[in-house]
């Protein structure tokens, strides 16, 4: 089992940092995998459970140079490694700036993902920082929780309002109620609605639209005007959208009536697939 990568482009290093600034506000532990063509960060809590998951996705010819890796196996030729999430996020603070970055599967008494910084000094001579972030090799027969979320068939999808926008108005929500409900209908309106015995409060966007697809799928026997809701923890997408360092080129919110809410973001090269059960 080998894995090594490097990335020298400044604008791929400083994208691959913000990636992982952003896994280390929604996970404190993730999932590494690592396969031929892809890099994926993973959270899996049981979505029965009440817990939230993610599946974000990177394709490793848009961010590294060079890449080279074995998996356990010739037939499964992949490698899955858990970690805590800030380590790498901190790891990654030093290379600002930096003329190269080595990431390498190491075993220094224990499992490790070395991250080498190459750094110039003032001299024009350069110097290497390198960070041991302690991983746990994750073995095959528990690759099976780790795979692709299925996506249910969403009741309602709807293009998101811009997220910043989003953020201060569900922070402020958060003063009154733990709960929030989202609803949607398919005329591209979309609210936010916190209810308690004291007091209601409803934020609406409107002519947000939503993806053809969806539409067209559902509208054959959905009224447009119909709102599809969820009841959700509202600290769970205060988590989500405070990991939203840059905004997105697509965001698209999914609606399960009662049951989920699925996001679907594309950040340039990166996907992200994030999933908060209906609270109940």
């Amino acid at each position: 089992m080998k894995f090594r990568a490097k990335i020298v482009d400044t604008a791929c290093l400083n994208h691959f940092t913000r990636v992982s600034n952003m896994i280390a506000k929604l996970a404190k532990t993730c999932t590494l995998r690592i396969s031929p063509d892809k890099l994926n960060f993973i959270l899996s809590d049981k979505v029965a459970n009440g817990g939230v998951s993610m599946w974000c996705e990177l394709e490793q010819e848009n961010f590294f140079s060079e890449f080279q890796m074995e998996g356990v196996s010739a037939e499964n030729n992949e490698i899955y490694l858990e970690l805590t999430s800030e380590n790498l996020s901190r790891a990654l603070k030093t290379a600002q700036n930096a003329r190269a970055l080595k990431i390498k599967l190491t075993n220094k008494h224990f499992p490790c993902l070395t991250v080498s910084i190459e750094l110039l000094s003032v001299s024009n001579s350069s110097r290497v920082v390198t960070h041991d972030i302690p991983i746990r090799v994750i073995p095959r027969k528990l690759w099976k929780d780790l795979q692709e979320p299925t996506v249910p068939d969403a009741d309602v999808s709807i293009y998101l309002p811009v997220l910043k926008t989003m953020k201060s108005i569900v922070e402020k929500m958060k003063n009154i109620s733990n709960h929030l409900i989202i609803e949607a209908n398919l005329n591209g309106e979309l609210n936010l609605k916190i209810e308690t015995e004291l007091v209601c409060v409803t934020t609406h966007f409107k002519d947000l639209g939503n993806p053809p697809s969806a539409s067209e799928d559902v509208s054959q026997d959905r009224n447009p005007e119909q709102m599809a809701e969820v009841r959700i923890d509202i600290r769970r997408l205060l988590q989500f959208l405070a990991g939203q360092q840059v905004n997105p080129t697509k965001a698209v919110c999914n609606i399960v009536s009662n049951k989920i809410v699925h996001f679907d973001l594309l950040h340039e090269d990166v996907s992200l697939q994030y999933f908060i059960p209906a609270f109940s």
